[in-house]
């Protein structure tokens, strides 16, 4: 893992996982499966990630993560829609507790009008429900790519930190979604 930065987002994310029971899956598509290297890079990882989907193409996020047809065509594979759909359907296939969800246009092609290079949705799913947050990057592929990664385990921690605390509160994308972009809000 060459960033520091991931490794201790995924140590602090496989403590709290261990100590609370916590097992984990991952969803991704623009990232590439960067958001599981990460949590696998840490040795004792197998006591709580219990695996994860690459699913770039449409067909497979429908096939391997149920994510409906109508979701991808209605709002389209980046879309708050799609992230919800891939982490509801990681958690239930992967059977664990929380599942992350990464989806964007890391570029530099594939922006759509009112999406942009850079568009990303994360969501993770749990027990206590679903938290959806929206970034647009500014960076090249690479550096997309990074932020997203980093944005998956940023918002797993969070969401572990608040179950294993017993704080963690029903959370829905309507009234949790989150947006940030070029380091702050668009």
């Amino acid at each position: 893992m060459a960033d520091p930065d991931l490794r201790l987002l995924a140590e602090r994310l496989q403590r709290i996982c261990l100590g609370a029971g916590l097992t984990v899956a991952t969803a991704e598509s623009c990232t590439g499966g960067r958001v599981c290297d990460a949590l696998t890079d840490v040795a004792g990882s197998s006591g709580y990630v219990r695996g994860g989907v690459v699913a770039y193409a449409d067909a497979l996020k429908e096939a391997l993560l149920g994510v409906p047809a109508i979701v991808t065509r209605q709002h389209g594979a980046v879309s708050a829609q799609a992230a919800r759909a891939m982490a509801e359907g990681a958690r239930a296939r992967l059977g664990v507790d929380l599942a992350v969800a990464v989806t964007g246009i890391a570029g530099p092609s594939g922006a759509a009008p009112g999406k942009p290079v850079g568009l990303t949705y994360v969501a993770v799913a749990d027990p206590a429900g679903i938290e959806i947050r929206r970034f647009v990057w500014s960076g090249d592929r690479e550096a997309n790519k990074a932020a997203s990664t980093r944005a998956g385990l940023e918002l797993i921690l969070e969401r572990a930190s608040a179950l294993a605390a017993g704080t963690a509160t029903p959370s829905d994308a309507a009234d949790r979604a989150k947006a940030a972009g070029s380091g702050g809000a668009d």
